[in-house]
């Protein structure tokens, strides 16, 4: 799968979460083939759990791997430093990022630990964060912890 196709995924997911009233974001967690691991997107809202960020979501819907350092992470948006952890920690091999325009996060510190970063500008990422954030910008502060 090429990283676009990656990101199609992600996408359904980000959009999914907006349907649910939640915040746009969507992640998948790919094997190195390219299988899907698993998927999800930011759940604060719809249960109502801080912790339920998009990355964290597909990353427990993989469960238990043995070794995840030639998984790829594909994430919507840059992840939070929460997000960036559990790549780190997990220490997962590649990320993929639809935008880092309207956040962002620590994808930058997680390349210079090592993960092969690639930030693709998505334009359907941007906007649909973009409409989100004007739309929503309480909840949007909230998510980022302002």
């Amino acid at each position: 799968m090429t990283p676009e196709q990656m990101l199609d995924v992600a996408v359904e997911e980000a959009r999914q979460g907006l349907a649910e009233g939640g915040i746009p974001i969507g992640a998948a967690l790919f094997s190195a083939d390219g299988t899907v691991l698993g998927r999800g997107h930011n759940r604060r809202v719809q249960q109502d759990d801080p912790s339920v960020h998009a990355e964290t979501d597909a990353f427990r819907a993989a469960g238990r791997q043995r070794n995840y350092r030639s998984t790829v992470m594909v994430t919507t948006l840059s992840p939070c430093w929460y997000c960036s952890g559990l790549v780190r920690q997990f220490n997962i091999g590649a990320l993929i990022v639809g935008e880092s325009t309207t956040f962002h996060g620590g994808h930058d510190w997680l390349a210079e630990h090592g993960v092969s970063v690639t930030v693709l500008d998505d334009e359907r990422c941007v906007e649909m964060m973009t409409d989100f954030i004007a739309a929503r910008p309480d909840l949007w502060a909230e998510d980022i912890g302002e």
